[in-house]
């Protein structure tokens, strides 16, 4: 097996690896493994891009100044070398590729949160129980021929919140996820955090490009998608992001999404067994 340049450290966390799908010479390596809640990997990066996908469980994901929430049904597309954290939230059962930079193409040029077709899905749990040096000519260059086409054809969703960089700010983003139903403006949240409602308005639009009223709403669908994925009902799931209906958070849902919450539940998808190479 060709190995191509030197991975850098894993997070000590993570079990060892006896064979780096990032390293092996193939243009796409497909990689799968369990990972319990709440264990999270640190900031790192990767040689190769990655596509970072789960069948159950939901990811949180810390790259490019913003949060990623990616549920069943979703996927974050992480080009090389960029530095992420991944958090897992429930029992994860990540089913994820990697792609040598000679296959990425016209893929995104930055962080993105992917639709996953049901037809991309299936192909991955099929690369997954492939080995890692698979036939070029036979089934496996197959695959990942249609593979690169279904994630050049997959819609970018909008689950990745900007994140605060400002010690002031990141305390009011904090407390705000850890209360969803807050109506809180800036101008409550001020003397909490120690700055003018001015300074806070102008601070949180200049470092996340967004209002806060956006941003809080981007925050909460972001959330309820995650709530979704883990089999909450439309109507309790808006209730827990702070919605006072289900209809004011169903025409949210649509603006943002083209479909309805109710469907987005209706499309989780049965987990299959674990299978082989703990690569994250």
């Amino acid at each position: 097996m060709s190995i191509i340049g030197q991975p850098p450290p894993r997070h000590p966390s993570l079990p060892p690896l006896p064979v780096s799908a990032e390293r092996v010479d193939r243009p796409l390596a497909a990689f799968a493994h369990d990972y319990p809640h709440g264990l999270s990997t640190g900031e790192h990066s990767h040689l190769r891009a990655q596509l970072l996908y789960a069948t159950a469980g939901v990811m949180r994901i810390s790259a490019a100044g913003a949060l990623h929430v990616v549920p069943p049904g979703r996927a974050l597309w992480v080009p090389a070398g960029l530095l992420h954290a991944v958090t897992m939230q429930g029992c994860v059962a990540m089913r994820a590729l990697f792609l040598r930079a000679d296959a990425v193409g016209a893929f995104p040029a930055g962080v993105a949160v992917l639709a996953v077709s049901a037809l991309l899905r299936e192909l991955v749990l099929a690369a997954c129980d492939d080995p890692l040096e698979w036939d070029l000519a036979g089934r496996g260059g197959h695959l990942a021929a249609l593979i690169l086409d279904e994630i050049s054809r997959a819609p970018a969703l909008p689950l990745g919140v900007p994140q605060p960089r400002d010690p002031r700010l990141r305390r009011l983003a904090e407390a705000f996820r850890a209360d969803l139903g807050s109506h809180r403006s800036l101008e409550d949240w001020a003397p909490e955090v120690g700055a003018s409602p001015r300074t806070l308005t102008r601070r949180f639009r200049a470092e996340t490009g967004l209002g806060f009223a956006v941003w809080r709403q981007q925050t909460r669908l972001a959330e309820a998608a995650a709530l979704l994925a883990q089999g909450m009902t439309p109507a309790r799931a808006a209730a827990a992001v702070g919605y006072a209906s289900a209809s004011a958070f169903g025409a949210a849902w649509r603006a943002a999404f083209g479909s309805t919450p109710a469907g987005r539940a209706a499309t989780a998808q049965p987990v299959r067994a674990p299978v082989r190479v703990d690569m994250l």
